[in-house]
């Protein structure tokens, strides 16, 4: 059946609408401009004729009588004087325009006395950077101006530098990370430590931009987010970041969040995932979010090493096939799930062949989530069992076309026992936690445009999917809810999102048999 186009009231009412308030805007600016000095002297005159009821409250009485007939007075002799009524209202409109004046103080035109100071601080210590004995008109130079190497700068309450330009030589090496690092480096601790600087420098124009990014929202809950099979919500970063923002319910309120989305299936292009943090940073927290928008949709296999029961709440859940905490369970759970890797390749390898689609029970995502698997791998080592990651080479491998995620998460500390099919089929990373800029560039391959900070609340990170930007991430809240040290609101949050629990075949009520009737042979 053919499709119906849209109203044309639907298709281009937006711009309409834009449009609308646009010249609403900009006619209310000019009535304003036009109008500004009938709105001055009205307000002047409300000002005058509260003083004058002021004056008159403050009178005492014995003397109003006296005050009234020197009014009196007054504009009997303005009304005889030639042009007097004219001269009065003259000079009516001009007091009225002297008291309707704006009286706001005007802003000051340049940086007060600790502002100077603190610039001409930081223009001193780019010197060494920025300068060379071969320069003819050097920019930077001891006791030069610092005006010039600063075109843009503003501060908060407390005379901070929140956003700041700098000028800087042509001869710079800006193309280098290790002189870049530098500069930032200094920046970051001249303007004032504990904060989160980015960077964007222009090497055509010789700028550099630092501005102070505020701190992203801790207090997003676990929920239902408004988005298509397929995508997965690490977390939440700055809205400059991305073009897209999600609905989200806080209590009461609602407001959008521009979220960073995880796109997995046969079409993406980081279909794994590998979470690296420090103990307490959020990890096992990421992977539980994961878990719960995964449900909905498919299957999730939980491998945990960490044996600290973080996704006991999954157990026995619908489409949660199985949570292992013990190595042989996790070698069963994985061995089965490279099976099942190969034997849907196999089923759509056929479906194929024959021009059919794919087979159902192909189309349903299957998650494997694994916890902490370095501790398996020593485990494994001393027992003299195989690998567990080592049954992650087919899911890895081929899991994109058989509808096969697989994430990994650890700590710094294991990340070196790590296997290799791990680390080369894992093109979406997370890292989560205080880290050093050599740490989160050796996960994530490439350096943030921030400046790490070394207190950071939980689930607070940088993501990267496949070779894009590195993006701040903050990790909705999605603590175990049988943690006693969990809110309530918290815990209702996520009970909220568990599936129902699958009943046991043992539990299943079989129903009773008739009793046979004996029919007697004719």
């Amino acid at each position: 059946m053919a499709r119906r186009p849209l109203p044309r009231i639907l298709s281009t009412g937006s711009a309409q609408i834009a449009r609308s308030r646009e010249l609403a805007r900009t006619a209310a600016d000019s009535a304003t401009d036009v109008l500004h000095p009938l709105i001055t002297i009205t307000r002047g005159l409300r000002r005058l004729a509260s003083a004058g009821r002021r004056r008159w409250a403050d009178t005492p009485k014995d003397k109003r009588g006296p005050l009234l007939f020197l009014v009196a007075s007054v504009v009997l002799v303005v009304a005889l004087v030639p042009y007097g009524p004219l001269l009065a209202v003259i000079a009516l409109m001009a007091a009225a325009a002297w008291q309707g004046r704006d009286r706001t103080p005007p802003a000051p035109d340049g940086p007060d006395e600790s502002q100077t100071q603190r610039l001409k601080s930081l223009y001193d210590a780019l010197v060494p950077y920025f300068s060379t004995a071969e320069d003819p008109a050097p920019l930077y130079a001891h006791g030069g101006e610092w005006e010039k190497a600063f075109p843009e700068y503003e501060f908060d309450e407390t005379s901070r530098i929140t956003q700041l330009v700098i000028r800087y030589p042509a001869y710079f090496t800006d193309g280098e990370a290790d002189s870049r690092a530098r500069i930032e480096q200094l920046l970051h601790a001249k303007s004032g430590r504990g904060r989160e600087y980015r960077f964007a420098w222009d090497e055509e124009g010789n700028q550099l931009s630092v501005s102070v990014l505020p701190p992203l929202p801790t207090d997003i809950a676990a929920q239902r987010f408004v988005t298509a099979p397929g995508e997965t919500v690490l977390g939440f970063t700055d809205p400059t970041e991305v073009q897209r923002t999600l609905p989200l319910t806080h209590g009461e309120e609602q407001r959008d969040v521009p979220p960073v989305v995880w796109r997995t299936g046969v079409r993406s292009t980081e279909p794994h995932l590998l979470v690296v943090g420090q103990p307490g940073s959020g990890t096992s927290t990421l992977l539980r979010s994961i878990a719960l928008q995964a449900l909905p949709h498919g299957d999730i296999v939980i491998v945990e090493g960490g044996g600290t029961g973080e996704y006991a709440c999954l157990t026995g859940r619908d489409g949660v096939l199985a949570v292992e905490c013990g190595l042989t369970g996790a070698l069963a759970s994985l061995e089965w799930a490279a099976t099942e890797t190969e034997r849907r390749l196999i089923a759509l390898n056929r479906a194929r062949q024959a021009g059919h689609p794919a087979p159902d029970d192909t189309r349903r995502p299957l998650w494997i989530l694994l916890d902490r698997p370095s501790a398996f791998t020593h485990l494994a080592t001393a027992d003299g069992h195989r690998d567990p990651q080592s049954l992650l080479q087919v899911p890895l491998r081929h899991g994109r076309a058989a509808s096969v995620t697989v994430v990994v998460a650890d700590q710094f500390d294991g990340a070196d026992a790590l296997s290799d099919a791990v680390r080369q089929h894992t093109r979406a990373r997370v890292v989560l936690g205080p880290a050093t800029p050599a740490q989160l560039e050796a996960v994530l391959g490439a350096p943030p445009r921030t400046t790490p900070v070394s207190d950071v609340p939980p689930g607070r990170g940088y993501a990267r999917l496949g070779t894009g930007p590195v993006h701040r991430l903050q990790v909705p809240s999605t603590p175990d809810p049988y943690d006693d040290e969990t809110s309530d609101a918290d815990r209702q949050a996520v009970l909220a999102l568990l599936p129902p629990r699958t009943t046991p075949v043992e539990a299943e009520q079989i129903p009773a048999e008739a009793p046979a009737v004996a029919v007697e042979a004719p």
